[in-house]
């Protein structure tokens, strides 16, 4: 299995920019993602799907939009992304935290 990529774009202590590359044959395992304080959401915008696997699932969701373009709360939800299977995934993924 290869090693995921983050390049940042920005980062501040309530707002961060990345560019995600997950390798073929990574998941991310079924967590949240507890910040301890204000409201945490994650915009993602998948610039690459695998062709096979890497598929997103959530408890909840405020926006999914043919799971290319999503919005979510990461620390009330769990959320996990399958195994991906052939290909990569690549998200633009951008964080707020709210007070």
């Amino acid at each position: 299995m290869g090693k995921v990529r983050n390049r940042a774009f920005f980062s501040s202590r309530r707002f961060s920019v990345n560019l995600v590359t997950y390798p073929e044959g990574h998941q991310v395992l079924r967590h949240n993602d507890p910040m301890g304080g204000g409201r945490y959401f994650k915009f993602n915008i998948v610039l690459k799907q695998p062709a096979q696997g890497g598929i997103f699932a959530a408890d909840s969701v405020i926006f999914n939009w043919f799971n290319r373009v999503i919005l979510f709360r990461p620390d009330l939800h769990s959320h996990s992304v399958s195994r991906i299977e052939q290909g990569q995934r690549k998200l633009l993924s951008m964080a707020f935290l709210l007070p």
